[in-house]
């Protein structure tokens, strides 16, 4: 852990789900629907829920959007979908949540940003109506601030402060030290207006990995409220996957942060629930959370001119993630097991050994035959044209031989 790091202490309950204290890392995303079209943001949250989204925020930006989370809600309860609900408020907050009682009272926590919750004296005023409606309904409070609209009084205060320093800090430092300060006076405000220490979650968002790193840093030195990850504007595939990981693995890695989102922004026409896939993988292969059944794959090589390992590593990924909702309910611990794909005879029968089930595929030029290791022993040699179906077809017999027994335990 990093010196200056302290991991909160502080457990705040956001319906079924605790973020912070002891608890694991809670991994979450935003719906980028219509939020007034009622079905398709209960369908979209109810996907982030079974890709392992255990908290989803919507947009409630209007008086149609208030209106129609209780009905959003209504319709996740009538699928079984449990997922608690953020309100994502901005700007008119203070209303919504004063003209919608109903609103209020479903979601299960309101996300405030105090850069745009008003100005000057209203600022204040709106930012205090917000807090006093989550104390009327015991409800949890985000406060996010976001240095694309950062509260310019506050910035400006900083500047002045700084300017009359013996040894002033560059306009960066300025800036960090100003998300850090705007984040904890909100949450003193929060409190000296009754709201409980235990119900604030804080965050600062940035789109710089280094920012994001220093000012994590400082805000997890100075207070002991639950932190909220994530790169804002992190970007399209790649880039955006590659710069949330560098950011958010390193201050994970240093104990900070009890709730992480993925920003990215969705390839046309491409799936939402992909962030929640990065985010798994991303907290899975740190070790500090088991979400579902890893697959090893080799690169490739020379040796590997066949594109068949790629296919049967591609397939067998995605029939465990497409089965894992079932298994989830089906067999406690499958989501630790580990699979291995392997492409030629160099590392294949040894890598294949260390996964629960592994299968070494034969190479360019090598005897066409596949060994298959269950628990590091080989139990079978497949051969033919059906080998991707008989060993995806192991793999499910191996799930239900394995784990059966915690099942009959649960019953």
């Amino acid at each position: 852990m990093h010196p200056a790091a302290r991991r909160s202490t502080r457990a705040v309950k956001i319906g079924h789900v605790t973020v912070g204290g002891e608890s694991p890392v809670v991994v979450q995303s935003m719906t980028n629907t219509d939020t007034v079209d009622v079905l398709k943001t209960a369908i979209q949250c109810a996907e982030l829920a079974r890709a392992g989204s255990e908290l989803v925020r919507i947009t409630v930006n209007t008086p149609e959007a208030a209106a129609a989370v209780p009905a959003i809600r209504a319709h996740l309860d009538s699928m079984g979908v449990t997922v608690p609900l953020i309100g994502d408020f901005h700007y008119n907050g203070h209303r919504l949540l004063a003209d919608h009682p109903e609103c209020a009272q479903v979601l299960a926590k309101y996300r405030i940003n105090p850069g745009n919750v008003g100005h000057g004296k209203k600022r204040d005023e709106q930012f205090a109506q917000m807090i006093e409606i989550a104390c009327k309904y015991d409800k949890p409070v985000r406060i996010g601030v976001n240095w694309g609209s950062l509260d310019q009084d506050l910035l400006a205060r900083i500047m002045d402060e700084n300017a009359n320093r013996a040894e002033p800090k560059d306009a960066i430092e300025v800036m960090r030290e100003a998300m850090v300060t705007s984040a904890l006076e909100s949450a003193a405000k929060a409190e000296e207006l009754g709201m409980p220490g235990d119900r604030i979650i804080l965050s600062c968002k940035v789109s710089g990995v280094q920012d994001l790193i220093a000012i994590y840093r400082e805000l997890s030195r100075r207070s002991d409220y639950p932190l909220h990850l994530g790169l804002t504007e992190a970007g399209m595939g790649s880039k955006g996957i590659v710069a949330s990981t560098a950011a958010m693995s390193v201050l994970l890695q240093e104990g900070i942060g009890d709730t992480i989102r993925v920003s990215l922004t969705p390839e046309p026409g491409g799936k939402r629930t992909q962030e929640v896939v990065v985010a798994q993988e991303m907290l899975q292969t740190m070790g500090l959370r088991a979400f579902t059944p890893m697959v090893a794959a080799c690169p490739g090589c020379g040796r590997t001119t066949s594109t068949f390992f790629q296919e049967l590593a591609q397939s067998i990924q995605a029939h465990v993630r497409d089965n894992m909702p079932q298994w989830r309910v089906d067999y406690d611990g499958v989501e630790n097991m580990t699979l291995a794909v392997m492409g030629c005879i160099v590392n294949g029968p040894g890598e294949s050994k260390h996964a629960n089930i592994g299968i070494s595929l034969p190479g360019t030029g090598e005897v066409p035959a596949a060994p298959v290791f269950e628990d590091g022993v080989k139990t079978v040699t497949l051969r033919g044209d059906h080998i991707a179906d008989e060993f995806t077809a192991i793999v499910d017999r191996y799930v239900a031989r394995t784990y059966q027994r915690k099942i009959a335990a649960k019953s």
